[in-house]
């Protein structure tokens, strides 16, 4: 299905593979072999990309010579290889067209996060808010029902991101295996350091402690649940991803506190039990808004008398949250399908409405962010041959180049931010 993320690896222990595509160097998938034939929505993108980076500090050149933007000769070059092919991708949806023209090489650039950085920066004024509108109601992609994250909907989800290949993540992502924000301090660029402190963060915000019994919502590859375990907790971590759960234990197990550590293929809402401190670190996002009231109340049903939450989520502003809701974005495509950011008032409006938690404590990773996907950037090019020998084509290298750099300019510019928070209920509320 063309909405499908794509993949190219080979099924593992027998499971079946998610997405078939073309074998490495069958040359485009389908669905982007051939752009969208709409003369007049392309003329109309190219007018208004036209007028949008006339004032951008960025340097555009099309064939021919001719060239766009108001950059210097330090700023990042655009360089649009097929001005047909990316006008109609741009028309036939902005916020799909874009990333998929730089996934089949319409245009290329020398420094893509720096490129993509001025684009973030002036995301909601690009295109004038009355075509926004317009777009929206007549033009552009809504999010399909089928991504809902109904119990079913959230193992297919979850299964097209994180089973892509556990051999794929361990090569961009640093020995903690940690796949969220950094916390970089003492003017260290150490990814590893800069990750054992955000968990450590996340654990103090949690209040956890020798003799807890802690449970995580969202495992990833056992960094968290290893790091509780060695503050001598007993965790049980949740995950609803097969390939995970293999991984973790194993890392578990070397770790040496297997004893400590109960790893479970079970989704939050089939959770039951009381526990002293819960932790749940960038796993909101892939909740859904329909969902959230439920996610939320998880967190309360689950904390015991006198506990804390630890809850690590990227955010974005709440008026933009409102507004782009309903997008279906090349992210969703291609990346996260059935994924929401949540705005700081949202997570409080949900926490009021459906809990007697609240927010005691915060802290943000923004800028942090930013610089922990240039690390997994970086590593990911570096390490491409590694890749590619795992059966990845270069339609997914220039794919996820495209999603780390996209997010690592979202958070430079602080279009995007990330919090650590930390939960307690409030006054006179019991479990």
């Amino acid at each position: 299905m063309q909405h499908d993320v794509p993949v190219t690896g080979p099924a593992r222990n027998g499971r079946r593979r998610a997405h078939a595509v073309p074998r490495p160097n069958e040359g485009v998938w389908p669905g982007l072999a051939t752009p969208p034939s709409a003369p007049v929505k392309a003329r109309i993108a190219e007018s208004l990309f036209r007028n949008a980076v006339r004032s951008l500090p960025v340097r555009v050149v099309l064939p021919g010579g001719e060239r766009l933007g108001a950059g210097g000769p330090d700023s990042p070059v655009m360089r649009i290889e097929r001005p047909a092919a990316f006008f109609a991708r741009l028309g036939a949806n902005s916020k799909i067209g874009f990333g998929e023209s730089y996934m089949v090489g319409d245009w290329t650039t020398t420094d893509l996060p720096g490129l993509l950085t001025p684009f973030a920066a002036r995301l909601s004024t690009l295109v004038p808010p009355a075509l926004q509108r317009l777009g929206r109601r007549f033009a552009e992609a809504r999010q399909p029902r089928e991504e809902r994250n109904s119990l079913e909907g959230s193992r297919e989800n979850i299964h097209r991101h994180y089973d892509l290949s556990n051999e794929l993540f361990a090569l961009f992502l640093d020995e903690t295996m940690s796949y969220s924000s950094g916390w970089f301090a003492d003017g260290s660029d150490d990814l590893v350091l800069a990750q054992q402190r955000k968990m450590d963060g996340i654990l103090d915000m949690a209040g956890v402690r020798d003799g807890m019994h802690v449970l995580e919502i969202g495992t990833g590859w056992g960094g968290l649940a290893t790091r509780a375990a060695q503050r001598g907790a007993r965790v049980t971590t949740l995950t609803i991803s097969q390939e995970q759960k293999d991984l973790a234990e194993r890392r578990i197990a070397e770790a040496g506190v297997a004893d400590r550590v109960q790893v479970l293929l079970r989704d939050y809402r089939e959770a039951r039990g009381s526990y002293d401190a819960v932790v749940s670190v960038e796993m909101v996002e892939a909740v859904g808004e329909d969902y959230w009231p439920t996610y939320f109340a998880a967190l309360d049903r689950l904390l015991a008398p006198g506990g804390r939450v630890g809850l690590q989520s990227i955010t974005m502003p709440h008026e933009r949250m409102v507004v782009s809701k309903d997008d279906y974005t090349w992210i969703h495509k291609y990346v996260f399908p059935g994924g929401l950011i949540p705005s700081v008032t949202s997570i409080e409006q949900n926490l009021a409405a459906d809990t007697g938690l609240r927010v005691t404590e915060r802290r943000s990773l923004g800028y942090d962010y930013a610089r922990t996907l240039g690390h997994w950037r970086r590593d990911f090019l570096d390490r491409w041959e590694d890749v590619a020998a795992l059966g990845f084509d270069e339609t997914f290298r220039r794919m996820w180049e495209f999603y780390l750099g996209y997010c690592e300019a979202g958070f430079r510019v602080g279009y995007l931010d990330v919090f650590q928070f930390s939960l307690q209920r409030r006054p006179g509320v019991s479990s």
